[in-house]
């Protein structure tokens, strides 16, 4: 079976506290890679179109979300007393920060961008299911996520948080 996949380069910072890594703990930046993986519902057959759905429409939807949404924004826990701040001295700035439920680690950003893409392909009825997800944080760390490694319905994210919606959201003030 020929599988579809599509990576997007994006910026963001982030910082970790409940690891309690020193050097974490410090506002910092990467700039990351996210591949995606996509299988088709059915085999390859010969046809007029010799494919499942155009590319455009198979990218369109997560290409603006990667790089309207997710690109350039910080990434906090939401218990971070920096959304406090925000808050209240820089309240137009909150729609750039994406909120996690716990540390904003490579690996919950990968479940989320996962729970997010399936949202995309059931809104949009495309004939693909989610195969993998793939976050290059730095070009020695890398975190992937398949069917074999995350389970949607086991991942404890509270229901209708931002990552199920099929919407442009990334936080859910």
């Amino acid at each position: 079976m020929a599988t579809l996949e599509f990576t997007r380069r994006y910026a963001m910072a982030h910082r970790l506290l409940a690891t309690q890594s020193p050097t974490c703990a410090i506002p910092h930046g990467h700039n990351e890679f996210v591949t995606v993986r996509l299988a088709p519902r059915e085999r390859f057959r010969f046809s007029a179109t010799n494919s499942a759905a155009p590319f455009e429409q198979i990218k369109r939807r997560w290409h603006q979300w990667i790089d309207e949404a997710v690109d350039h924004t910080l990434h906090l826990g939401e218990d971070d007393p920096l959304i406090g701040y925000f808050r209240k001295h820089e309240p137009a700035r909150l729609k750039q920060i994406m909120t996690f439920q716990g540390d904003p680690t490579t690996e919950a950003l990968a479940a989320c961008f996962w729970l997010k893409l399936s949202a995309f392909i059931a809104a949009d009825a495309l004939p693909f299911e989610l195969a993998e997800v793939r976050i290059e944080e730095t070009p020695t760390n890398t975190v992937s996520i398949s069917p074999e490694s995350f389970d949607p319905t086991m991942c404890g994210l509270r229901a209708g948080a931002w990552p199920i919606r099929a919407d442009m959201s990334i936080n859910d003030f």
